[in-house]
């Protein structure tokens, strides 16, 4: 073995203190956020800055739910339901159909598959924002503007092409023995996808329903323009209600930024076993 290839110990820690750093850089803006939630107005505006809550406090939270007389509460349920409503369902409706899609790609010939396979991946080169102007149209002559299947139709085309282009690669890496030798014991070739090759595929799929998840949790930009009331309004649009026009709400939009936050950190920590790639390793001796 070249001594090159050898990794000495200092070259180790150098390596992980560099990944700390820059990760610490990274994390910088979110801790940030939601010690700002913890904090009281005045700490905020300080100068020099706080960084480090001197008071703590939950009346921030309290706010945002109208259990303080400080400020009249938002429709934070509301919005916390929009949002989950239109996150889940897009992200249901976007796993099937890439599954499908994935599989399909994966196993079968047909006329033009590259071409079409091509075409979905150059979908996911268009910046959202750059479709908010013909959506609005589009959606305001079919009248779904400001409803919540307006935005299940639109995080559904953002998040199809990539579950598709996710679970091919997938379904690629299980090999077609499997599927065979299970229809060979008798399987039909349904029963042979869900109880062999589905299970395999865990993983890519536990990363699509993540991907699609965060993609219409946290999307902003269209649906600031495609919503307009509470009945429809997700939780990131509801953040602008902490803006007047000279004045900002810091703590408040930090601790619905917070609420924001934590149902992404319990999806991924409950997702987190699937999300190793190589399942198939010793399936086929």
């Amino acid at each position: 073995m070249s001594r090159l290839s050898i990794e000495k110990p200092w070259q180790r820690w150098l390596i992980r203190f560099g990944v700390f750093v820059a990760m610490a850089i990274l994390c910088v803006p979110g801790l940030w956020v939601v010690l700002t939630a913890f904090r009281p107005n005045i700490e905020v505006l300080a100068r020099p800055a706080v960084w480090i809550p001197q008071n703590p406090t939950l009346d921030n939270f309290a706010r945002l739910f109208g259990l303080s007389s400080a400020q009249q509460g938002l429709p934070v349920a509301q919005y916390f339901v929009n949002s989950l409503v239109i996150s889940i369902t897009s992200t249901l409706v976007a796993v099937v159909i890439g599954m499908a899609g994935g599989y399909a790609f994966a196993r079968y010939r047909f006329k033009g598959k590259a071409t079409l396979f091509l075409a979905f991946m150059l979908s996911r080169t268009v910046p959202g924002v750059a479709l908010s102007l013909p959506l609005f149209i589009i959606w305001a002559r079919l009248g779904i503007i400001d409803t919540s299947f307006g935005l299940i139709v639109v995080y559904m085309a953002i998040n199809i092409p990539f579950t598709i282009w996710l679970t091919d690669g997938f379904f690629r890496q299980i090999p077609v023995d499997l599927s065979e030798a299970a229809q060979i014991d008798g399987c039909t070739p349904w029963q042979a996808f869900w109880r062999i090759e589905f299970p395999l595929a865990r993983s890519g799929l536990a990363s699509a329903a993540i991907f699609a998840f965060l993609t219409s949790w946290n999307e902003y930009a269209l649906a600031s323009q495609l919503t307009r009331t509470t009945a429809s309004k997700t939780m990131p649009v509801g953040l602008m209600d902490f803006t007047a026009q000279f004045t900002v709400d810091w703590t408040g939009m930090s601790a619905m930024a917070v609420l924001i936050i934590i149902p992404a950190l319990v999806l991924t920590f409950i997702v987190q076993k699937h999300l190793i790639a190589g399942l198939t390793f010793g399936g086929v001796k």
